[in-house]
């Protein structure tokens, strides 16, 4: 059965696995136009080194404001740092945290804010750097699902005082988990390079555990692998009525901190040479299907604003209430063609969360996770396979 993932990775070559060591992180920054970057795990554990780096500057404060609707990794990254979180609720219709509600929220004990990039599109930074600038709080740029978006000409993750990539599987290029750390200051990289030591270990099974993992990710991600390694757990999860563990956000509190192997930074290196024109092909591709499905009244399509140049994993919608999502995905998720969900809840109502994020009211947050739905960007899915998804949610929306 062919079996297309949920969003656009870059698949590795068997040359990409062959002996070798290398410093992925200067690869990336003299991609990326950056300052020198530091190589981590997971974007995961990039945030963890953040935030502990930033309550060492900030010892008084001890609270970091995150979207409500946002990866629950985020939580267990503020949770194992010795923080506190807040919710922001979104702004209506939109990924963006509402600004009127950060204002409220952020004050004397906020350590940090922290803006997210999602499916590839451009989050607004400078509305939060304001407001941060207002109470003397850092900045940090969720990049994770943005690495290669640029605003204005310049990388995502520059405009707050940290910014953070992940280079998980399913993110354009992956060594099998990993993340970067960027900052424009000094003293900022500084700071992040003694909380590296003071935080991260060396841990020789999770770098043989990773690299068996990269391994199987060179061998079986294409279409004709991947109803085993990803259709087959997809569908049992949804036959058990657990979307969460469908979407793979079923995550705890363990949050691996090690270094990363020479070995896996050298095959991200290989592979780093055919990311430019890779995201090319997607882009292309991207502009062209939102093109048609902007077509379907009601149907809002992300894309990007003037000055903004984001990367195309996946084609994030909103469907005009979640009753008509529910019914689109009824129809396509079992459908081998990459259609999926992204963030199955607000922040608060995953269950293994209860403790760790405040229960409170946030419409917004919550209407974005109801109505959401997301369609592979991979360039495996043919256009008579797009033409099928755009067939139902025209279907679905007109009744």
């Amino acid at each position: 059965m062919r079996e297309l993932p949920p969003t656009a990775g870059l698949p590795l070559r068997l040359s990409d696995l062959r002996p070798g060591r290398a410093d992925f992180a200067a690869q990336a920054a003299a991609w990326l136009g950056t300052p020198p970057m530091q190589m981590e795990c997971s974007g995961t554990a990039a945030l963890v080194v953040t935030l502990h780096a930033m309550r060492q500057l900030r010892p008084e404060r001890n609270e970091v404001i995150v979207p409500a609707w946002t990866c629950p990794l985020v939580a267990w990254a503020i949770h194992r740092a010795g923080l506190s979180i807040r919710l922001c609720d979104l702004a209506p219709g939109h990924f963006d945290m509402d600004a009127g509600h950060l204002v409220a929220m952020a004050g004397g004990n906020t350590l940090a804010i922290v803006p997210t990039h999602i499916a590839g599109r451009i989050a607004d930074v400078s509305t939060a750097l304001a407001i941060a600038q207002d109470v003397g709080a850092f900045v940090v740029e969720d990049a994770a699902q943005a690495t290669g978006a640029r605003q204005d000409g310049q990388s995502v993750g520059l405009l707050g005082d940290a910014g953070f990539f992940s280079l998980a599987v399913g993110k354009g290029l992956t060594l099998f988990e990993g993340g970067l750390l960027v900052a424009r200051d000094t003293m900022m990289r500084e700071a992040l390079a003694s909380s590296h030591r003071e935080v991260i270990r060396h841990d020789s099974h999770m770098n043989r555990q990773r690299a068996l993992e990269l391994c199987g990710y060179g061998l079986v991600y294409r279409p004709s692998l991947l109803a085993l390694a990803y259709g087959r757990p997809l569908r049992k999860a949804l036959a058990a009525n657990d979307p969460v563990a469908a979407v793979g956000d079923d995550f705890g509190p363990d949050i691996p901190l090690h270094e990363v192997s020479g070995w896996r930074q050298a095959v991200g290196t290989r592979a780093l040479s055919r990311l430019h024109d890779f995201m090319h092909v997607t882009r292309n591709q991207a502009l062209s299907r939102i093109a048609r499905l902007r077509g379907i009244e009601g149907v809002t399509v992300f894309g990007d604003a003037p000055g903004q140049e984001g990367i195309w994993p996946v084609l994030l919608l909103l469907m005009p209430n979640e009753k008509m999502r529910d019914a689109a995905l009824g129809e396509l998720w079992t459908a081998g063609l990459g259609v999926s969900r992204m963030f199955i809840h607000a922040l608060p109502d995953y269950g293994y969360l209860h403790g760790i994020v405040p229960q409170t009211d946030l419409p917004q947050a919550r209407h974005f996770a109801a109505r959401s739905l997301t369609i592979t960007n991979s360039p495996w899915l043919r256009d008579d396979e797009f033409e099928r998804i755009h067939v139902v949610l025209q279907r679905t929306v007109t009744g």
